[in-house]
């Protein structure tokens, strides 16, 4: 039976609460794998203010497998320091050899470790499910909600020194090659509208599934009471998004696609990269056509195509909001944490970060959110304290 098409045929949700009704998830077919990738020991790295080099490189393993499968939908979630995927079979022994080349470029261009991890279901499934929904973010952008704890037994199973050989790619030639091809990181760093900018990790732990669907839903309805149901916490937004052209913007993406090329080659691909933006400006600013896509639109259609809020096994997500706001939250959560019914970790920023899978400007795209100085990297590492108290 072939199995590549599962993810593509499945119906999709309209609202990000549909995400708690256990009806709406698929099991994974038991022949597909999950791809884990992560940045090792990242807390030096983020201390160093290097968090966009980090969202970077969790993109990358993202868009090399993207650009692998071509046109067959699949399921993924950005994680902020790595991200989580799910592939059919028959891509697997391509997908292994592009990420080792991911690997090499973050430890010979950024001097970070990325791990990486190839977990057959059939490796999980004895103990956890892997089920999948997929929810209708915008017309261009279909988002895959991940669900049933195998993701983060795969996570740990990568992660642990006693099995993360056993899950760790092979080496098949001399000379992997990646296609990074629709890697996009070209906006400025887009500051709060309003007091400060959250990420926000939450992991229900009640003992039944209905209980955990329930206390999802408590909580996802807790935070729309708190900051708004519809854009008014949203943290991307048409004003203040701005294209880049300092090269300390620029500089993640221009390592990426020049790496061991020399000065010259990346100075060129630099200033490639700010006339486009120039050119971008100018289309945007005066709302110029080309064919039946108005320009004018494009910062929108940015805003509406995030991965603000997420669900891999646990609830992710970026939101903006006052620093009061904040707090009616963590008081909420802090006394459910007290009650053993959830853990939580959270940061706080005055801006985000956005890093963008664009395969067509009037179509299909991704823009992966994340809190600025730490964002959802920080956020897990509170959680972790939280969990072991």
């Amino acid at each position: 039976m072939n199995t590549e098409n599962f993810y593509a045929d499945l119906p999709f949700l309209q609202n990000f609460a549909d995400i708690t009704h256990s009806e709406n998830f698929y099991a994974v077919p038991s022949d597909w794998a999950a791809i884990i990738t992560d940045i090792a020991e990242s807390t030096k790295a983020i201390e160093d203010g290097r968090y966009k080099d980090i969202n970077l490189l969790g993109a990358c393993s993202i868009i090399v497998i993207l650009n692998i499968v071509g046109e067959l939908e699949i399921p993924f979630v950005f994680g902020g320091d790595g991200a989580s995927i799910l592939i059919p079979p028959p891509f697997i022994p391509e997908v292994e050899q592009a990420l080792l080349d991911v690997q090499k470029l973050a430890a010979d261009e950024f001097n970070l470790l990325l791990r990486i991890g190839i977990v057959p279901l059939s490796a999980i499934t004895s103990n956890y499910e892997i089920k999948v929904a997929k929810l209708r973010i915008s017309e261009n952008y279909d988002q895959a909600i991940l669900r049933g704890g195998g993701i983060s037994y795969a996570t740990r199973l990568v992660k642990d020194q006693a099995t993360t050989d056993l899950y760790s790619p092979r080496h098949k030639n001399s000379y992997p090659i990646a296609d990074f091809s629709g890697l996009e990181c070209r906006w400025q760093d887009i500051p709060t509208r309003h007091e400060e900018i959250l990420s926000l990790i939450i992991f229900v732990t009640a003992p039944s599934q209905s209980q955990v669907d329930n206390l999802y839903r408590e909580v996802i309805n807790q935070i729309d009471r708190i900051y708004g149901k519809g854009t008014e916490c949203h943290p991307v937004v048409s004003a203040n998004l701005q294209l880049a052209f300092g090269e300390k913007n620029l500089s993640s993406e221009t390592r990426v696609f020049t790496a061991s090329k020399n000065w010259l080659k990346r100075i060129l691909y630099l200033w490639k990269i700010r006339l486009i933006n120039l050119f971008g400006n100018v289309l945007m600013s005066l709302n110029i056509k080309t064919g039946q896509f108005n320009w004018g639109d494009y910062k929108q259609i940015v805003s509406e195509s995030t991965d603000f809020k997420k669900f891999d096994d646990v609830l992710r997500m970026v939101i903006s909001g006052t620093t009061q706001q904040r707090k009616k939250i963590i008081d909420y959560l802090e006394k459910k944490f007290q009650e053993g019914r959830l853990v939580y970790g959270f940061h706080v920023s005055d801006r985000a970060l956005m890093t963008c899978l664009v395969f067509e400007r009037d179509g299909r795209q991704v823009h992966f959110v994340d809190g600025a100085d730490g964002g959802y990297a920080l956020a897990a590492k509170k959680m972790k304290e939280r969990m072991k108290s």
